[in-house]
């Protein structure tokens, strides 16, 4: 069986890798072959030469895009030239959607691996999908049901946090280990991965914990900084910040299980923080014409993955222009003040997590991509 497996940003190539392996542990005899970066290499995956990762965060200048158009018609020359037993395309959207249809054209089998939300921002979508892609894999509980109603084949694997995240944390060991107060209130601050929304969330965020300590003396703020964001710009923004914050670099799940309530940019973070169990406050800013672009194509009551996942309305959603430092800092007070709305929301928080299935997606996967192979070859 010859697979070939294509990611873009960091997180994709972390997926492809833990994919990357169910296979091989099923059937050692699958030669895997991938666009992707060092996880997907370490992991045993044989990188197509010449053709780098397909990551578009911060594409920036002629030579950048230039780069990435020779990166491209590469792709559609591998999905062309060689045989495929199965293409697997793995979330970023923008550029797989182009690949599943060469792929499609070249008469390949095409199966898509956390399949894109275009249930939100696109449904129309959904019919473009049922004629270039033979399997949908997703990660979220209620998707199987739109994809089949669209006509895609489609197959619910749980969520692939499930297998990264711990099942329990010692909340006063991690307090120990970065030197926090075991008696204090602490706020845990996920600003997001991306240098724009950082820009944008960490000032309000910063302004939001003065007014947090003006109320509750002694609460401590500890940050969660996300690898693809340099430690210039945390330290840029920090350099006036009026209380003291702790940055802590790639350990999201330990920064979520210390604290008490977390200040979280939209996005999977905010599902990592229900499977850890931790009450939030989601707030998401971004600039006022996109806002309006995203007003106008997003389809959905919410915009937060936990409130999508349990269909209600779980943890508030501060966008645009209500995500002020006041309301943030109102938001807060509620929770650490209300111990009825804090278990609440700790119960919601326990359903979602249970409805995202249990571990082992990936090896789910796996079994998946490996049957449509052998549909390929009969």
């Amino acid at each position: 069986m010859r697979i070939l497996i294509v990611t873009g940003e960091a997180s994709g190539d972390l997926h492809g890798a833990h994919l990357a392996k169910a296979i091989m542990a099923l059937d050692p005899t699958a030669e895997l072959v991938g666009i992707g970066g060092a996880a997907m290499r370490a992991a045993g995956v044989s990188l197509v030469a010449g053709v780098p990762q397909l990551d578009v965060m911060g594409l920036i200048g002629l030579s950048a895009i230039r780069a990435m158009v020779q990166r491209v018609l590469a792709i559609r020359r591998v999905l062309k030239a060689e045989a495929w037993d199965l293409v697997v395309l793995i979330d970023n959207p923008g550029l797989n959607f182009h690949f599943a249809r060469v792929a499609k054209a070249a008469g390949r089998r095409v199966l898509y691996y956390i399949a894109p939300q275009v249930w939100a921002w696109r449904p129309g979508r959904m019919k473009w999908m049922q004629r270039r892609v033979d399997h949908a894999v997703v990660i979220l509980p209620f998707e199987p049901e739109l994809y089949r109603r669209a006509g895609v084949h489609c197959t619910f694997v749980g969520h692939p946090l499930l297998d990264s995240v711990a099942p329990q944390y010692d909340r006063a060991k991690l307090r120990r280990e970065f030197g926090l107060d075991q008696s204090a209130r602490v706020v845990g601050l996920l600003p997001g991965s991306r240098v724009s929304e950082v820009e944008l969330h960490l000032p309000v965020l910063l302004k939001a914990a003065a007014q947090l300590v003006l109320a509750e003396p002694g609460t401590q703020f500890i940050l969660a900084q996300a690898s693809s964001i340099h430690d210039n710009l945390i330290q840029a923004l920090l350099q006036h910040s009026p209380v003291p914050v702790r940055v802590v670099h790639d350990q999201a799940s330990e920064v979520m299980a210390l604290s008490d309530v977390l200040l979280i940019a939209s996005g999977t973070a905010t599902l990592q923080a229900a499977v850890v169990g931790t009450p939030m406050v989601l707030l998401y800013k971004t600039s006022p014409l996109t806002y309006r672009l995203a007003r106008w194509l997003i389809n959905v009551k919410w915009i937060g993955l936990v409130n999508l996942v349990a269909g209600r309305s779980v943890v508030p959603e501060l966008i645009q222009d209500e995500a002020t430092a006041e309301r943030l800092c109102q938001e807060v007070l509620h929770l650490l003040r209300d111990s009825s709305a804090y278990n609440d929301m700790k119960e919601g928080l326990r359903q979602v997590r249970q409805s995202l299935g249990e571990p082992g997606a990936s090896r789910r996967a796996a079994q998946v991509a490996l049957s449509e192979c052998r549909l390929s070859i009969a």
